[in-house]
């Protein structure tokens, strides 16, 4: 991947952090939001239109489609991400700029002129439909319920999904389902009648519009030739999204608590105790301490995977690492943060209380921390199996 260079790159996220600073971050305490909390479309709308005046409408990627390197992605989302409303003015929100990814990276130029033109432009939203409730799948994609048969020039799909982000509200869904051969991926456009919205859950966070639903898809009729490749394929594409995905929050959420500590740094140089401010008392300050070193940290994971993405791994090993060393170290950051601030640190005066929660519920979304670590387990298992026989050794 050849991006932009350093310096156009710094020059971008310049542009992106002035951007949320200045115009996005008045906005946190607009009252628009919907019943558990999530911004309203109204408002996106209005956050969007001001982000295509100032010219970072979907920044990550560029006038000719081409996508900004994944270090250059992280420059940017983590600028997007100073506020919780900054990714969905800017357009690198989840799910959108996962799907976004995916569709330019292995959508046929129909797919992306229906349905990626639409998400790039902030003209629509977008849903992944692959997690599903009763013993489906979920962590373990291999357990996947939903099933899909072809007839004539259609598919046709049945099934039920769980906490599909985004599901309410969206304009195009790209669907996961079992056919005979395996695993497949569909394009849809939304809403559908066959796809139906059973119930939307109050979650911990409220970052996302259209919250995280449970949905049946009865009889869903899908053209043949909006399926992504071919029939058994979809976990194959899957893992072209999700590595990258998990890096795309790790950015968006580093960014929210560097925004997180700059509020309790300021509380604590400001507030009294004991005839001294917070932050010369050893308990605080330490905390800060601790929140600079594991920022770094953060900051540093990001960086190495992104390097390991754009030499053209699909780094899944790596993306499991840095998801869980980034998304443990910034809740940690989150949590000293709320201890540094008391009583004010769990008010709605701040952001800091809702970083808390989105953090929170990172630690879950796109593999819990135990799934990833999980799975690097297993590979150090093969690994060390394939080194003993290529040595020989019994």
């Amino acid at each position: 991947m050849s991006g932009i260079g350093p310096e156009r790159t710094a020059a971008l996220a310049e542009r992106v952090e002035a951007f949320v600073r200045g115009t996005v971050i008045p906005y946190e305490s607009d009252p628009r939001r919907d019943h558990h909390g999530a911004p309203t479309e109204e408002l996106v709308a209005e956050l969007k239109d001001r982000a295509r005046e100032a010219g970072v409408l979907t920044p990550h990627i560029l006038p000719d489609g081409s996508h900004l390197t994944q270090r250059e992605t992280a420059a940017v989302l983590t600028a997007s991400g100073l506020s919780p409303l900054g990714p969905l003015a800017c357009n690198t929100a989840a799910p959108d700029e996962g799907n976004m990814y995916l569709l330019g990276k292995v959508g046929s130029a129909e797919i992306q002129a229906r349905f990626l033109k639409p998400l790039v432009e902030g003209r629509a939203r977008s849903a992944f439909f692959m997690t599903e409730p009763d013993g489906g799948a979920g962590s373990d994609p291999s357990m996947m319920k939903t099933r899909c048969h072809r007839d004539g020039n259609h598919w046709i799909i049945n099934g039920r999904k769980a906490f599909i982000t985004g599901a309410q509200g969206a304009k195009v869904g790209i669907v996961m389902a079992k056919s005979d051969d395996g695993a497949c991926m569909f394009l849809v456009d939304l809403p559908d009648p066959a796809i139906r919205i059973e119930r939307v859950p109050n979650t911990i966070d409220s970052s996302m519009p259209g919250g995280h639903a449970t949905v049946a898809i009865d009889n869903l009729r899908v053209p043949a030739d909006q399926m992504l490749g071919n029939s058994g394929e979809g976990f194959q594409y899957a893992q072209v999204r999700l590595s990258p995905a998990r890096l795309s929050h790790c950015m968006r959420w580093l960014g929210a608590c560097i925004r997180a500590n700059e509020i309790a740094t300021d509380y604590a140089n400001r507030r009294m105790a004991f005839g001294r401010t917070l932050i010369d008392h050893e308990g605080v300050g330490f905390m800060l301490a601790d929140n600079l070193i594991d920022l770094k940290q953060a900051e540093l994971m990001i960086d190495w995977c992104a390097g390991v993405l754009d030499s053209g791994s699909l780094g899944t090993a790596e993306s499991s690492m840095t998801k869980v060393a980034v998304s443990e170290a910034l809740m940690r950051i989150a949590d000293r943060c709320v201890q540094v601030m008391g009583g004010t640190g769990v008010t709605t005066d701040t952001i800091v209380e809702q970083v808390f929660r989105e953090i929170r519920a990172f630690r879950i979304y796109d593999g819990p921390t135990e799934v990833h670590k999980w799975s690097l387990a297993k590979k150090i298992r093969r690994d060390w199996k394939g080194a003993q026989a290529e040595s020989g050794a019994t």
